[in-house]
């Protein structure tokens, strides 16, 4: 009995012990596949990366000889838009080499004979491009020799003409100062310039002194002194009447507007064409304010033909 029992221990022992050897074989079998294959695609990856970056490195070539070729047509005065794509679209093909998944290397490969073949076609047209550099250069020597003598000859004319340009300018500078002192000289002179109160019932007084309550209108009365220089024409005559405080007194709606004094829009409070005929003749302007006067010095300003031609004050109390 015992015998048995240790015959079949002995039987499992041995399966058990073959069955091991078995599963070893395969774990060995299937390692040493394993192991072929990454070998295999590991040696796949490093033959793709030699290649993906000596690829790389002919773009790399080929964008500097672009830009060389660029600033060679440039400096000769050619067009270089067709260059310029190229270089873009060269710059765009280098992003794809590096961050597709999937490169054609043999697409690659057309690609840049592609572009060597550009480059050579282009280096015919910078050929020609430089031969009529060299012709312009000829040219402009030539041009350059004749402009020396054409200086030598201008050379005296300009002195002659600088003198007698000096010459001109000189007599037009005497001129325009003549012109402004005759314009000046002209100019209309306003003479002995009063100013009357005329109250509610018409009743005028002088002096240059009145009670507010006795002006309700002001008469300005001035002389325009004779003067032969000044054309015998209408003349037009503007009246400013300052208050006390500076300010205009001017109503758009009962004459009053803008006139141009000193190059600026100067408001005035009342017009009047007058047609001087230089006999020393009187000129009145009576205005009306509608309102009181306030108690206070006020002032009269006169112009015409942008020249101020007289002035005088009177006071209300």
């Amino acid at each position: 009995m015992e015998q048995n029992q240790e015959r079949r221990s002995n039987t499992a022992l041995t399966a058990g012990l073959v069955l091991a050897c078995a599963l070893a074989a395969l774990f060995g079998f299937l390692y040493f596949n394993a192991r072929q294959d990454i070998d295999s695609k590991t040696v796949n990856i490093s033959q793709k990366t030699k290649e993906l970056l000596l690829t790389n490195s002919k773009l790399d070539s080929i964008a500097v000889q672009l830009d060389a070729k660029i600033a060679e047509v440039q400096a000769l005065g050619g067009q270089v838009e067709d260059l310029q794509a190229l270089k873009v679209q060269l710059e765009q093909d280098k992003k794809n080499l590096i961050n597709s998944k999937n490169v054609s290397i043999k697409q690659y490969e057309s690609k840049i004979k592609d572009y060597e073949a550009a480059l050579t076609e282009k280096d015919a047209e910078i050929a020609k491009l430089r031969e009529e550099n060299s012709v312009l250069t000829t040219q402009n020597q030539t041009l350059g020799s004749e402009n020396t003598t054409l200086k030598s000859e201008n050379s005296s004319l300009r002195t002659d003409k600088q003198a007698l340009s000096d010459s001109v300018y000189s007599t037009t500078v005497k001129n325009r100062e003549l012109t402004e002192k005759v314009t000046l000289a002209a100019a209309l002179k306003a003479m002995n310039v009063s100013v009357n109160a005329i109250n509610s019932r018409g009743r005028e007084r002088d002096g240059g002194a009145y009670k507010a309550k006795r002006v309700d209108k002001v008469r300005i009365s001035f002389k325009l002194a004779e003067n032969p220089l000044t054309k015998k024409e209408d003349k037009v005559i503007y009246l400013r009447l300052l208050d006390p405080k500076g300010n205009v007194i001017s109503d758009m709606a009962t004459g009053s507007g803008t006139f141009t004094f000193g190059g600026n829009e100067t408001v005035y409070t009342s017009k009047q064409t007058v047609m001087y005929d230089n006999t020393g003749q009187n000129v009145d302007f009576v205005y009306s304010r509608g309102s009181a006067y306030e108690k206070g010095k006020y002032t009269v300003e006169l112009y015409s033909e942008g020249f101020s031609i007289g002035r005088g004050t009177f006071d209300v109390r």
